[in-house]
């Protein structure tokens, strides 16, 4: 029978041994009499029976793919049914399945993203395309290896290893410098599954170029006659001659030109450290002594809040002076500008086993939450009213954020409206030098 012809091995050794069993039944009912062996013989015939649709049903779910469901009354009619129902449940589930995974890649082949699966140990899983294009990955040959090992920018293999993904990490293209890419990784909740997502931002890197050129540029141009302004503006005021009608005008005219001789050498200090250019080499600075000399600076004037200095470390800081101190200057001057003279500043340094910080506190006017994430844009002014009053040029925070890229460091703000904000700054740890004498804490 074709049945038989099918047999698993694990069948035929079921068929063996009830066969065996059954043949020691009779013999068993022959020797002792004949109503025992009628009785094996009905025995054996069920139990046949069962045998016969248990193998009937065996041989079907494992070729239930192609061949119909045995008919079959009974209880074992009922458990065709329940594996029949399964089978298509799972089938239409695997259907769906197939039917998403090929969405999927018509999807991920037409983004203008590259797309890299990786596993825990970064090795490449799959990819799309256009990751294909910009990556040089071959299919055959890249699949199962690390992805550090084909895509060899020391930004990059920094970025996966020790790197925050949310963060991001732009490298120049090593075999055509005129091409960026943008490395964006998203890893699983459980890790074991990391998605790296790759964008061609060479246009936005050229336009980024040229904004840095222009403003750049443009800010030296300006300089020149802007002095020559400012000089006869000079002159004007303390020309003994000019008639006192003019005093006011002539006077308020001086301060524009102050005011925006501010803004550009902001630019231009702005300029320099997007460009990365320094002449300044990185050494040991004393950042306690920078807050003292802002806090002495501060009180020099007529009216200012209180001010506090709590320095709880006197570790130095590897880096440049100027850069240092353009950090704490912007954010003290921002403090005074937006706290009154009965509110109250507190300049504090100290250090842990995680970096060295710098905190600027104030008891001003606060900034509410959507702005936050904007305040070190250039030029960005939460209230651009209130801003005109107090002055400043509205690059000073992406000064501070700029300087402390060059770092290593990060700014972290915390602000309510009404309540003040706290604008902290925060350094790696590579970067704190112990003093060699340590001197006693500044207060």
């Amino acid at each position: 029978m074709k049945i038989f012809g099918v047999l698993s091995p694990a069948g035929w050794r079921a068929v063996i041994r009830i066969g065996a069993a059954l043949f020691g039944a009779l013999l068993i009912g022959l020797v002792m009499d004949r109503v025992a062996f009628a009785l094996a013989l009905v025995l054996g015939a069920v139990v046949a029976f069962q045998l016969w649709n248990l193998l009937r049903i065996e041989h079907w779910v494992r070729l239930r793919s192609i061949e119909a469901p045995p008919d079959i009354s009974g209880a074992w009619g009922e458990l065709v049914a329940i594996i029949s129902r399964i089978h298509r449940r799972k089938q239409h589930h695997k259907s769906q399945v197939t039917g998403l995974l090929r969405e999927f890649r018509r999807l991920t082949a037409a983004m203008p993203e590259g797309a890299v699966l990786l596993g825990a140990e970064n090795e490449i899983l799959w990819f799309n395309p256009r990751a294909t294009a910009w990556l040089g990955l071959k299919r055959k040959r890249d699949f199962g290896s690390r992805i550090e090992n084909l895509v060899r920018q020391p930004a990059f293999i920094e970025y996966l290893h020790t790197g925050r993904p949310e963060k991001g990490v732009t490298v120049q293209d090593a075999s055509d410098p005129s091409r960026w890419f943008s490395f964006h990784l998203v890893k699983s909740a459980a890790g074991e599954r990391q998605l790296l997502i790759v964008r061609d931002v060479s246009r936005e890197r050229r336009l980024e170029d040229m904004r840095k050129d222009f403003v750049a540029n443009a800010s030296h141009e300006l300089r020149s006659p802007l002095t020559v302004v400012s000089g006869y503006l000079d002159a004007l005021a303390e020309d003994e001659d000019l008639d006192p009608t003019w005093t006011a005008p002539v006077q308020e005219m001086r301060r524009q030109a102050e005011r925006m001789g501010a803004i550009i050498n902001d630019l231009l200090e702005l300029s320099k450290l997007e460009s990365g250019e320094s002449a300044q080499e990185e050494r040991a600075v004393d950042v306690a002594a920078i807050l003292s000399a802002l806090r002495n600076d501060a009180l020099s004037s007529q009216a200012h809040p209180t001010i506090k200095l709590n320095i709880e470390s006197d570790a130095l800081l590897l880096g440049v002076e100027s850069e240092l101190h353009s950090i704490a200057s912007n954010l003290v001057s921002n403090a005074l500008k937006y706290t009154a003279p009965a509110g109250e500043i507190e300049l504090r340094w100290w250090t842990d086993d995680d970096g060295a910080y710098l905190s600027v506190r104030d008891t001003g006017v606060g900034i509410a939450p959507e702005h936050i994430p904007r305040l070190t844009e250039r030029f960005y002014r939460v209230d651009p009213g209130r801003a005109r009053d107090v002055g400043g040029s509205g690059l000073g925070l992406s000064i501070v954020k700029h300087a402390l890229q060059r770092h290593g460091g990060e700014l972290r703000v915390e602000s309510k409206e009404g309540l003040g904000s706290t604008f902290t700054c925060e350094f790696p740890a590579g970067r704190i030098i112990a003093r060699e004498e340590p001197n006693a804490a500044i207060r």
